[in-house]
């Protein structure tokens, strides 16, 4: 693995490279997308971008869980999580581009 972070900086000059804003347009840009994603996340919408995957809010109910230091059980309350679902099309581009590196 890489261990390699992709930032909204470099996303932004990304755009600007690709696309051919200004920086500063395209560092609006992008953070204009990446707000409108958090607040539909927010409401409890699903965001799904073609051909990359859905981002969605799933509902975990109240359960019992173990403090693995004591085996002391602990009430875990009810929480929101947010679950990210690869689209098919990514899985494949990941998939190809592992198999082009190991070759």
């Amino acid at each position: 693995m890489a261990g390699k972070t992709v930032t909204r900086a470099q996303l932004s000059e990304a755009v600007y490279q690709e696309v051919g804003l200004s920086r500063n347009e395209s560092a609006d840009l992008v953070e204009s997308v990446l707000e409108e994603i958090g607040k539909s996340l927010i409401r409890g919408d699903t965001v799904k971008v073609s051909s990359f995957g859905s981002f969605y809010v799933r509902e975990k109910g109240q359960r019992v869980g173990r403090n693995p230091k004591t085996g002391e059980e602990v009430p875990i309350l009810p929480r929101r999580v947010l679950v990210f679902r690869p689209s098919h099309v990514l899985k494949d581009r990941i998939n190809s581009g592992l198999s082009k590196s190991e070759g």
